[in-house]
């Protein structure tokens, strides 16, 4: 069995997004239903419709940053009641069987973790995201979202907030350490709110100065332009560790060179095109490149816990969540003209299936 439900789509990598309806799965005894009050807009979304990560199935609804309420929940269900406030972010279920998801890291499951999109879900059919009014996800992969955290600011937090919170955990960013953020959007101001709270000295790296003042008020200690070459040649080895949260080709070689001893460069941003390095600059000051993904549902909790105990949230614009507001905001996204992401507020779809 399953239910209809109000979602807004893409019909295919060329056209815009359209309202639409989908159908969701009748919950299981493991899962919960919940009805979405809020729903981020990520650049992932984008490339995705589009087709520039590869081949889809449409219609696909995207979205992967869900914040809502449960309003039903199976007959095993333990995790959730009805009445939560909870959130769901970019992964639904994973093989729970690898050696990775048995080590609690779901979110590098050798089998490839369920996407909360464009996978295969537990019934055989794709899943589809929070572009919509209604979710259906098996309990373990449903996060709590503590009160303290503004509501209509939390969805962000699912995708932006454990996208930069995993590395700089991981690389253990902290007093003493210096780490520099490449780029302030979507996900750079959220790495800058995380890494000042974690008493990290804070450098944001940006093409010009023009969020200067935004990123100095996010927590951030310095601010250079990289159109500035100077930029390059006076902070050379000057970083343990260089978040790179841009979805754009860049010099790769040019930003290893500012690490200091034993620094690493990770990348969260993910553009379609390769990114070039040259193995000499990593033998210089034995630096390091890498790249990580989310992070498991254990450490998003831990990121959303973090965030609620030091009063951090994601800068957000709300909007209404019809077709012709998203597709505006997709290219306000492409533009670089959101401080910092994009909210829907369902409620918008929810009136519309009235």
């Amino acid at each position: 069995m399953s239910t209809t439900v109000n979602a807004i789509a893409a019909p295919s990598a060329t056209e815009p997004l359209i309202t639409t309806t989908i159908e969701r799965r009748d919950v299981g005894a493991k899962d919960v239903l919940i009805e979405i009050a809020y729903s981020g807009i990520c650049h992932s979304d984008i490339h995705t419709v589009r087709g520039e990560w590869g081949q889809i199935q449409y219609p696909q609804v995207v979205g992967h940053e869900i914040v809502g309420v449960v309003t039903e929940v199976g007959s095993e269900v333990t995790l959730h009641q009805v009445g939560d406030r909870v959130g769901v972010g970019c992964m639904v279920n994973s093989c729970r069987e690898c050696e990775n998801c048995l080590a609690g890291m779901e979110n590098y499951c050798l089998k490839g973790n369920t996407g909360t999109y464009t996978a295969v879900d537990t019934d055989g059919s794709i899943t589809q995201g929070g572009y919509s009014t209604h979710i259906v996800v098996v309990e373990d992969f449903v996060l709590k979202v503590p009160e303290s955290i503004p509501y209509e600011s939390a969805a962000p937090l699912l995708c932006a907030g454990i996208t930069t919170y995993s590395p700089l955990a991981h690389w253990n960013a902290g007093p003493g350490k210096k780490v520099a953020v490449v780029g302030l959007g979507g996900l750079g101001h959220m790495a800058v709110k995380i890494a000042h709270a974690m008493g990290a000295e804070v450098t944001v790296l940006s093409q010009t100065l023009s969020k200067k003042d935004d990123g100095l008020r996010l927590g951030a200690d310095h601010y250079y332009a990289t159109s500035d070459e100077a930029t390059f040649k006076d902070l050379r080895n000057s970083f343990d560790l260089v978040i790179n949260t841009v979805s754009a080709k860049i010099d790769l070689n040019a930003y290893l060179r500012l690490l200091r001893l034993d620094g690493t460069f990770v990348s969260v941003g993910a553009p379609p095109e390769p990114l070039d390095v040259q193995v000499f600059t990593l033998f210089g000051n034995r630096r390091s490149f890498a790249g990580s993904s989310i992070g498991s549902i254990a450490e998003t909790q831990e990121m959303l816990d973090f965030c609620a105990e030091h009063g951090i949230a994601p800068e957000t614009e709300l909007i209404e969540a019809t077709a012709d507001a998203v597709n505006a905001a997709y290219e306000r996204v492409l533009k670089s003209d959101v401080r910092y992401r994009f909210v829907m507020d369902i409620k918008t779809l929810a009136d519309a299936a009235a």
